[in-house]
């Protein structure tokens, strides 16, 4: 009888511990984007990439496993982004989501080329990010806006 007893604390323990960790996770913070650079340009698209820098703060880390972004600049849109990808992302920690742009190149041209004759813009993203931990994920909103400095560069 006192076998079972003892067999059932660390039961407890564990079933305690596991509803604890797997409560809801907050929301991952946006931070800056980094490292834009020109990929590839065309007359009808281009191609621009950059690394998207969020916070985790929750106190388990995750799995990023796809997004699905619409960037704008200057209230101008840029493009979208829809990318599946594995990122870890660590807890309580900054991390980097490579992200790739295709760039309607009319719709630059019409809206706003001159955004990127300045060193600072307004950033804007909003759509959905999918991440979560043991193959259990769900999908969170992303809307985001602040001011951005960048230094742009063609490669």
């Amino acid at each position: 009888m006192r076998f079972k007893q003892l067999s059932v604390l660390p039961l407890m323990f564990l079933l305690i511990n596991f509803l604890y960790s797997c409560s809801a996770p907050k929301e991952l913070e946006y931070r800056e984007f980094r490292n834009l650079v020109v990929e590839k340009v065309g007359v009808s698209s281009t191609s621009l990439k950059m690394d998207l820098v969020y916070y985790n703060p929750n106190n388990f880390g995750m799995e990023l496993s796809n997004t699905d972004l619409d960037v704008f600049i200057n209230s101008n849109y840029l493009g979208r982004t829809s990318q599946e990808y594995q990122v870890s992302i660590p807890k309580r920690e900054e991390f980097t989501i490579p992200i790739t742009i295709d760039v309607d190149m009319k719709n630059l041209i019409k809206n706003g080329l001159t955004t990127f004759i300045t060193n600072e813009v307004m950033v804007k993203l909003t759509g959905t990010v999918r991440v979560g931990k043991l193959n259990v994920f769900k999908t969170f909103p992303v809307n985001y806006e602040g001011k951005q400095h960048f230094n742009f560069s063609l490669y």
